[in-house]
């Protein structure tokens, strides 16, 4: 009878120990609730400043004019409107934007922003926080495929500390996940 006591007040001073501690000390290297909070908001934050939305959510006609569509926030390119073609631009501009500031044709051929919600099939859902990382600072697709295309400013985005990246990365796997398929991206035919 008293081992079970005495182990009784051992397990509950651990319990107390653990709950007095949350926010600060997890097991096997996880940041805990406290710590992932501040990094989701450092991400918005980040997301926010940097202009993701910019060209990552569909614009629309507003009553002032050209305005985010905020119920496919981050989702990309709609998948309703689908490729365009790649189009010189009239001198002296050397590319051009879709109206929805989603879609880009250029010298590099056409390229589209891509859905960064945490949706599995058609965002950022299968994505790991390496890829993520990678993809940012090496400028491929997923860290390691074809090259991230103008107008996407990743060669600035890299300069940004890893800890700011993996913010970034846990904000975007809050947002509501929206399936939108995005069309590949289209080199200049030869």
């Amino acid at each position: 009878m008293r081992r079970i006591q005495k182990r009784t007040v051992v397990l509950t001073a651990i319990a107390a120990l653990a709950t007095a501690g949350a926010g600060f000390v997890t097991l096997k290297g996880r940041t805990s609730d406290t710590a992932q909070s501040a990094r989701v908001q450092r991400g918005e934050y980040l997301v926010k400043i940097m202009g993701c939305n910019d060209c990552h959510t569909p614009w629309k006609m507003g009553p002032q004019g050209p305005e985010p569509d905020m119920t496919r926030f981050l989702s990309g390119h709609p998948e309703q409107i689908g490729e365009i073609k790649n189009v010189k631009p009239a001198d002296p501009f050397v590319w051009s934007a879709l109206g929805t500031n989603t879609a880009f044709s250029g010298p590099w051929g056409v390229s589209y922003t891509f859905n960064l919600t945490p949706e599995p099939n058609t965002g950022l859902g299968i994505w790991t926080e390496e890829m993520f990382v990678q993809a940012i600072r090496t400028g491929r697709h997923m860290g390691v495929s074809r090259p991230i295309n103008p107008p996407m400013p990743w060669p600035a985005y890299r300069n940004a500390s890893d800890e700011d990246l993996k913010s970034v990365y846990a904000y975007l796997r809050t947002i509501t996940p929206i399936v939108n398929h995005v069309p590949a991206y289209q080199p200049v035919a030869e």
